[in-house]
């Protein structure tokens, strides 16, 4: 399904349009949007080997994990690589930063990519926590210097979900369990919300007789990651699927775990949307990656060949998913959420086209 290009400008966030006694507010415009891998060389690592005489053993050290047949191959010619890509599009999260910490190596690439080697960038995240307008303030904060444009998340591909089908017309509102970003972006639509964060204190009461009430107006359920996600909350949203003729059930993303910190990794927005999926029996439209919605929008607003484009991302079942689903060029980096090993040990459906330790190995 492609996006329409022109229904979600970018605009300065002024306030929420928020269903009920909240009033909607508008905003003024602000600035701040095929040929193969080559000279690749398989990675493939001598065997661990073990040699006996005499009754006694002798081991060598541990090798690097061995690839199988069917295995990416390693980053090995960065520069016939770039020859063939025109576009990247980076994963945030295990790719341009971990946490609140910048990657290294990341700020002195996408310079030499977009200065040196006049590359067009685009950052696609799951992360539905933020709006473009947030995302712009970390990247900055970052020191890195990105296009409001240049920035795509779940959040914002949930509202552009809603505006290509039109759902202002029906008149409904949209229940949120997630965060802020997913309300800023319903903002720009001019579509009323209730939830999210104002629900994060609520507790449903459950003494004996009572019935927990809901809005008979919902149209459409948005679960995305919500740091403070509790019963009220999925109640709420099950009773609305559940009981609310043709009410939607749109997941962010499936992510299994995210980088909240650098220190380690934390339950995704999967446990989010699997909480809902098992209280309603239902599926939920995903707009987030693998989904094609962004890379739709992309390729239609900025007239692209997916050949010539390059994913980079950190997560075999969702960044390299989403490239090879929809045509693009795949590299997996292991400064995220997967190591060599798991890696390697995936079957071939799932591999890249080249896998590196960082996108810092483009300037190797």
């Amino acid at each position: 399904m492609a996006f329409i290009a022109h229904g979600l400008p970018y605009t300065r966030v002024a306030g929420p349009v928020r269903s009920g006694a909240a009033t909607t507010t508008t905003r003024g415009p602000r600035r701040n949007a095929a040929k193969p891998f080559s000279g690749l060389r398989p990675m493939v690592d001598a065997p661990l080997r073990a040699a006996g005489c005499a009754g006694a053993w002798t081991m060598t050290a541990a090798p690097a994990p061995t690839a199988a047949a069917g295995v990416a191959p390693r980053l090995s010619d960065p520069a016939s690589m770039l020859a063939g890509i025109k576009t990247f599009i980076f994963d945030c999260d295990g790719v341009v930063w971990r946490g609140d910490s910048l990657i290294d190596g990341v700020k002195e690439t996408l310079d030499y990519l977009r200065k040196d080697l006049g590359k067009r960038v685009f950052f696609v995240t799951n992360n539905s926590t933020k709006s473009r307008e947030q995302y712009l303030g970390k990247f900055t904060k970052l020191g890195l210097d990105v296009e409001a444009e240049e920035i795509f998340s779940s959040s914002f591909a949930a509202a552009a979900y809603l505006e290509q089908t039109q759902f202002a017309k029906t008149g409904k509102k949209v229940y949120i369990i997630g965060e802020q970003g997913i309300e800023e972006e319903l903002a720009l639509i001019g579509v009323p919300y209730i939830g999210g964060p104002s629900d994060k204190a609520k507790v449903a009461d459950m003494s004996p007789g009572s019935a927990m009430p809901h809005d008979a107006d919902v149209g459409a359920v948005v679960v995305g990651f919500d740091r403070h996600v509790n019963y009220y909350k999925m109640q709420y949203a099950q009773l609305c699927i559940n009981e609310n003729p043709g009410c939607l059930f749109i997941a962010t993303n499936l992510d299994a775990v995210t980088h909240l910190t650098d220190a380690q990794e934390w339950a995704g927005n999967g446990a989010m949307v699997g909480a809902i999926r098992g209280c309603t029996g239902k599926e939920p439209i995903v707009v987030g990656k693998p989904s094609s919605l962004m890379i739709d929008y992309i390729v239609e607003k900025y007239g692209m060949a997916p050949s010539e484009i390059c994913m980079v991302g950190d997560r075999m079942d969702t960044d390299i998913m989403f490239g090879k689903n929809n045509g693009l060029q795949t590299m997996l980096v292991l400064s995220g959420v997967t190591t060599e090993e798991k890696l390697l040990a995936a079957d071939a459906s799932s591999q890249p086209d080249c896998y590196a330790d960082s996108m810092a190995n483009f300037m190797a």
